[in-house]
């Protein structure tokens, strides 16, 4: 059995299934409601239930005392809709509606993706969560002053864990430590989430995406949340790499396509080796944009890569009509200190 929950002002609507909590049903689908702990302690996400009635089962959450329930104040990470329910809350639409916080974490999963591509996962404490939007990035907070930064490859709804793409870089002192001696159970120190490469929600613009290498990461984040959220403008991902080996992930991007009729995926090789026996795209990504879009005046572009890419798209994509209000990016600067 599942409820409707609706969500005032907004008027935006979504399911609960049976024993979840309205938290948990409303980040699976992809609406941003404000939380901290996601465990009753911190009282982030409380709202007000306008109509119907919830259960928190046989414990009350520390976090809402007598005044919070004689208002029909609630926590939305620790009730459950016992029919539908009319609630009044914050959906987050901006960066500047989310704190940015230092925690630690544990890693959890390291796996080579291919030659030079590292997948991390980091394991967040138990009471404490990361809320982002889809596309942000993380810093790392070395022990000797440092900060890298890194886009975040997993999607809001899946918080208890943050993916990352890290790429080695020749000489790189912190991407060599990631490869040669970083350790499962390592603790790290991060700070985050940070900055505005995210899909704008309130656009019905058609997406192109143009990921350069391990760009397609955050790019994986935001399509990831626009499937749980049922955001379903059409949407082109470009993925640029010099050979098929640095499409790290070609199978993801491609499953998109496959399963979603509005997404399509146009791998793009600069210099694909005799052995790849590439029957695709060649060149450069921007260009092979420019070649398929030939007015961008209505269109969205999110470019996530090195800034030569991105520089490039700049002018290009001007040059057909794009406005480049409508251009955003997350530029990947490598750092070798």
């Amino acid at each position: 059995m599942s409820y409707t929950i609706t969500i005032q002002p907004s008027g935006h609507q979504f399911t609960v299934d049976t024993d979840e909590t309205i938290l948990d049903a409303a980040l699976r689908q992809g609406f941003n409601l404000s939380y901290g702990c996601r465990n009753g302690a911190c009282g982030s996400c409380k709202g007000k239930v306008l109509s119907g009635q919830v259960s928190y089962g046989e414990i009350e959450p520390i976090a809402l005392d007598e005044d919070d329930r004689a208002d029909n104040i609630t926590l939305f990470c620790q009730a459950i809709p016992q029919g539908d329910l009319s609630i009044e809350a914050h959906e987050i639409g901006a960066i500047k509606d989310i704190p940015v916080k230092t925690l630690p974490c544990k890693v959890s999963k390291l796996e080579r993706l291919n030659h030079d591509v590292m997948l991390v996962e980091l394991k967040l404490p138990a009471t404490e969560r990361l809320q982002f939007l889809a596309g942000q990035y993380i810093d790392f907070l070395l022990p000797d002053g440092r900060r890298r930064s890194f886009s975040i490859a997993s999607a809001p709804h899946h918080d208890a864990i943050i993916e990352l793409h890290i790429r080695h870089i020749d000489g790189g002192r912190f991407t060599s430590e990631v490869f040669d001696n970083l350790q499962l159970k390592s603790i790290m120190r991060i700070e985050g989430p940070l900055g505005s490469f995210f899909l704008r929600e309130d656009s019905n613009r058609p997406v192109i995406f143009m990921a350069g290498g391990t760009g397609f990461g955050p790019i994986k984040g935001i399509i990831d949340h626009a499937i749980a959220a049922n955001i379903t403008r059409p949407m082109h991902i470009y993925w640029g790499a010099r050979t098929k080996e640095d499409l790290y992930m070609n199978d993801v991007a491609q499953a998109y396509a496959d399963q979603y009729a509005h997404i399509q995926y146009i791998p793009v090789l600069s210099e694909p080796k005799e052995e790849d026996n590439w029957a695709g795209r060649a060149g450069y990504v921007h260009d092979a944009i420019c070649e398929d879009f030939a007015d961008l005046s209505t269109y969205e572009i999110y470019g996530s890569g090195r800034p030569a890419m991105i520089h490039a798209g700049t002018d290009a994509f001007a040059k057909q009509g794009l406005n480049l209000d409508n251009y955003y990016s997350d530029v990947f600067e490598f750092s070798k200190d």
